[in-house]
């Protein structure tokens, strides 16, 4: 047995037990890391001593009869844009490597105090701007179960290490996708929470501006719906520097569920159509109900999330990409002004008013359909960089990645679940649910999540 390979779940019980301890769990994440890094480029701030000298303090707290915490002992990586302690705080820019943060962000903090060992940081793309990984400080990140296939971004350092057994449980974010895809990418699953769910705030940049507060958020990446349960669990526990920040509030529902497999004109592969019909079916063996009512809007939501960036970007963002000088990054961004007029005060002002007209129409239709099945993505999982290889791709790839852009807008918690494979690409569904409902799509992945081995590329 390689504990390296295990879930968070499984390692949590062995090492409970006595029969295994944090010590020999690090090291031999640590050995994988050794192994297979190298070749992934998944992690690229490590910090062994620091994470054996964690293991150790853990090992002591369980010799003296004390309880370090649901995670104890377990593996993580956290992703290089969120504060921890001693390290930069980089976001895949050469204008911060030498950002170096002095405190804990929310995330980090409360992984250490469920006892979690964290073993590394793992890659992000410049300004986290892709569903793609690659930036010219760490490099590119490899997906490790699907060659040739992006590890998806901008969490794609977490979901790489994760799907390698670098780890169980991987931190990332999430504003427009970024835990969602790179999960799909590579084969295991994850889960965007809502908005205020996991609490956050990095001191090295300070507040952000209203639309990263309202659409960004941390959340866990896994192999096994049990392990995504636990790094939920880990990560939302209060912090004060968080002003959006609120407990979950679960409430009972009722088992409907709305499928949608061509949500608002989305041209949807067919082996996606067919992963969400399967999945569908599965619910309603299991005593679900299954309908097809009329959804609130997708693309309306998609462009003003876009309308919100692009503001953002106007205010001190434009200058970075200017003096960061990232191909990819500056491509990205001139093709996404193309796709939206610039921003003035008015549009801006009336982007927020009509977000809370979404957001109504959507806590309507999950009053009726607590649960609403979705394509992750519209296509299969691109090519590595095929996002930057044209201005007509680059619009392909928006389009294919609507489902995962407009949910946020409205600060709604998803769920990428990998169901399974063909030959070259994994399959998978995407789940959403209400604010503060993660529990529901937890109880999804719990029904059509399998646990995903560790693969060695």
């Amino acid at each position: 047995m390689d504990p390296a390979t295990l879930t968070a779940t499984a390692l949590v019980g062995l090492i409970r037990a006595r029969e295994l301890t944090a010590v020999e769990a690090t090291r031999a994440t640590l050995a994988r890391v050794d192994r297979l890094n190298p070749g992934l480029n998944a992690i690229v701030q490590r910090m062994d001593d620091q994470a054996l000298d964690q293991a150790r303090a853990i090992d002591a707290r369980h010799a003296r009869g004390e309880d370090p915490g649901p995670l104890a002992g377990v593996p993580v990586t956290v992703k290089v844009n969120i504060d921890q302690q001693g390290q930069a705080t980089t976001n895949g820019l050469r204008i911060q490597s030498d950002l170096i943060a002095t405190e804990d962000s929310p995330p980090v903090a409360n992984l250490r105090r469920a006892g979690a060992i964290i073993v590394g940081r793992t890659n992000t793309p410049a300004f986290s701007l892709r569903w793609f990984t690659r930036n010219p400080l760490h490099g590119a990140t490899k997906n490790p179960a699907f060659p040739g296939l992006t590890p998806g971004g901008s969490s794609g350092g977490a979901a790489s290490a994760t799907a390698a057994g670098l780890g169980p449980i991987a931190h990332g974010t999430d504003i427009a996708g970024s835990i969602r895809y790179p999960a799909f990418a590579c084969g295991i699953h994850g889960l965007r929470p809502g908005l205020g769910h996991v609490p956050a705030f990095n001191a090295t940049a300070g507040d952000r501006l209203i639309g990263g507060q309202l659409m960004a958020v941390s959340g866990p990446l896994a192999r096994s719906a049990a392990d995504l349960r636990l790094g939920l669990r880990a990560l939302s526990q209060p912090d004060p520097r968080d002003p959006w920040h609120s407990p979950a509030t679960p409430a009972p529902y009722r088992k409907r569920a709305a499928l949608a497999l061509t949500p608002d004109g989305l041209q949807t592969d067919p082996a996606l159509q067919q992963a969400l019909t399967e999945a569908a079916r599965t619910l309603e063996a299991e005593g679900w109900e299954i309908g097809t009512p009329t959804l609130p809007p997708f693309r309306e939501a998609m462009e003003l999330q876009l309308t919100l960036w692009l503001s953002e970007f106007g205010l001190g963002g434009t200058e970075a990409i200017a003096r960061e000088a990232d191909p990819d990054a500056s491509f990205v961004h001139r093709e996404l002004t193309k796709l939206a007029p610039p921003p003035t005060l008015e549009s801006f002002m009336r982007a927020l008013q009509s977000r809370a007209r979404l957001a109504r129409l959507w806590r309507l239709f999950f009053a009726d359909w607590p649960v609403l099945l979705t394509p992750v993505s519209g296509q299969l999982p691109f090519p590595d960089h095929y996002d930057t290889s044209s201005p007509e791709a680059f619009t392909k790839v928006i389009e294919a990645q609507m489902p995962q852009i407009a949910p946020p807008f409205m600060g709604l918690p998803g769920l990428t679940v990998t169901t399974g494979r063909t030959a070259t690409h994994p399959l998978g569904i995407q789940a959403l649910a209400d604010r503060g409902q993660e529990h529901i799509l937890l109880d999804i992945a719990d029904l059509l999540a399998p646990e995903i081995p560790a693969v060695t590329p």
